[in-house]
């Protein structure tokens, strides 16, 4: 196994849940940052995630989700999304009882992806924005408030 030595004590969580297809290569080296800090990783075999389960190893990674060429034999036999939803009574629900609101959060949280593409590409933007969050920009006191009441706060 390779050593993962802690490089951001800044980055930190219990979890990272990095649910990315297999294949699209769209969990990167953030959630690299994450294990280098103590996080389990509950994700698919997709980007930095593989490198991760090869670091911790797999009785240490929560591994879901399909392969990469799960994902390609899926694609080449037609890939149909209504089958799972027929198939699946958790995701039936979602119509008639969605507790996090996925359905009513989905077209918004699609509509706010062009507004965070703008920001990231103007970088010397997008560096003001992300330091703003930093710790001594938000100030320690404010930080200090937000981690006492994340968990009892209800959101």
């Amino acid at each position: 196994m390779a050593e993962i030595v802690n490089q951001d004590p800044e980055v930190s969580a219990d979890l990272s849940e990095p649910i990315s297809t297999a294949g699209k290569e769209a969990s990167g080296t953030g959630n690299m940052k994450f294990t280098m800090n103590g996080a389990l990783t509950n994700g698919t075999l997709d980007g930095a995630n593989v490198e991760i389960r090869d670091a911790v190893g797999p009785e240490n990674f929560f591994l879901f989700g399909l392969t990469a060429d799960e994902v390609t034999r899926l694609n080449a036999a037609g890939y149909a999304p209504r089958s799972f939803y027929d198939s699946n009574p958790d995701l039936r629900p979602l119509l008639t009882r969605d507790e996090y609101r996925l359905l009513a959060d989905y077209q918004a949280y699609g509509d706010c992806q062009p507004r965070v593409s703008d920001v990231y590409r103007d970088q010397d933007n997008w560096t003001r924005v992300s330091n703003s969050t930093r710790p001594a920009s938000v100030g320690s006191r404010q930080i200090g408030r937000s981690a006492t009441t994340a968990g009892t706060s209800g959101t």
